[in-house]
């Protein structure tokens, strides 16, 4: 292996906790009628840096959580150096208040009382890795979408037993 040549970070995901996770009914900002959803929930991971030669700036966009097209939840994770070889795990905090549902709010409410809600996570990961001062640099984006179930019933950390996202 060269040592110009870029090593992507390489992500576990561990666990989602799920804090609040709750609709109600009120008016959105322009006083429409409609249910709304309340979303407070972490996502815990691990990033691996398999680099042999040098460390990496790891910063990424913000995040959402998805229920279909209707971005339900964000949040931000700091950025970051990661030494060569090493591990690294950080929370991302997503938080949602009053989110507006409009037509999607009662098949929410079906879906959860059937044992979850499908959600989709989306982000980028970009990392910067200066291998020969600043005069070599190396550079990569990654796309992360993962698929995962909220049920507002489960309040303990949901361990995932597989990885449930897909790279780009």
């Amino acid at each position: 292996m060269r040592a110009d040549q870029h090593q992507i970070p390489i992500l576990f995901f561990q666990s989602l906790m799920v804090n609040n996770f709750y609709f109600g009914e009120g008016s959105d900002y322009a006083g429409v009628p409609t249910e709304y959803l309340t979303v407070n929930c972490s996502v815990e991971m691990t990033i691996y840096n398999p680099a042999k030669f040098f460390g990496m700036h790891v910063s990424f966009t913000p995040a959402g959580l998805f229920y279909y097209e209707i971005t339900v939840a964000t949040g931000q994770l700091k950025k970051y150096y990661q030494p060569r070889k090493s591990h690294h795990i950080v929370s991302l905090n997503l938080e949602g208040k009053r989110v507006p549902l409009y037509g999607a709010g009662p098949s929410l409410v079906v879906s959860d009382s059937r044992g979850g809600v499908p959600c989709r996570l989306e982000f980028d990961i970009r990392s910067l890795a200066n291998v020969v001062g600043v005069l070599v640099r190396t550079k990569h984006r990654m796309h992360i979408s993962c698929s995962l179930t909220v049920n507002s019933r489960n309040t303990e950390a949901i361990k995932f037993k597989e990885n449930p996202c897909r790279y780009n």
